[in-house]
């Protein structure tokens, strides 16, 4: 699978933000798909992801209740929606697929394919 995402930017704390993971060159939907982000200096953290039908999704407790993940099979489009952006949140966000969800994925692996990061910058 190829990953290419983009959405990323400069935005004022409390902005928002919508990151999107495009998929491609195999079946999206036989793929679990997820953000994972990298602050400087940081090592890489799971951020949230979503099932291989979109029926369930998971996320760190730092961003429950301001980022949604959502897919679209049609587009083969993973999305991440990030809302009530904080200072912390700046990061280099990296987007994921794996065969097997998710629950194995904030101790760093599941994960079979990875995209080139694209930067989110809150300033405060």
């Amino acid at each position: 699978v190829q990953l290419q995402a983009s959405g990323g930017g400069l935005v004022q704390a409390g902005g928002s933000l919508r990151l999107s993971c495009a998929a491609s060159g195999r079946t999206f939907s036989n793929y679990a798909m997820g953000w994972f982000r990298q602050a400087p200096g940081k090592e890489r953290e799971f951020v949230t992801a979503i099932s291989k039908s979109g029926g369930s999704t998971y996320s760190s407790d730092s961003v429950k209740g301001r980022f949604t993940i959502t897919r679209d099979h049609a587009k083969n489009t993973v999305y991440l929606q990030m809302n009530s952006l904080k200072p912390e949140d700046t990061a280099v966000y990296y987007c994921a697929a794996g065969l097997l969800c998710c629950s194995n994925w904030p101790r760093g692996y599941g994960m079979d394919f990875w995209g080139k990061g694209t930067q989110v910058t809150v300033s405060s």
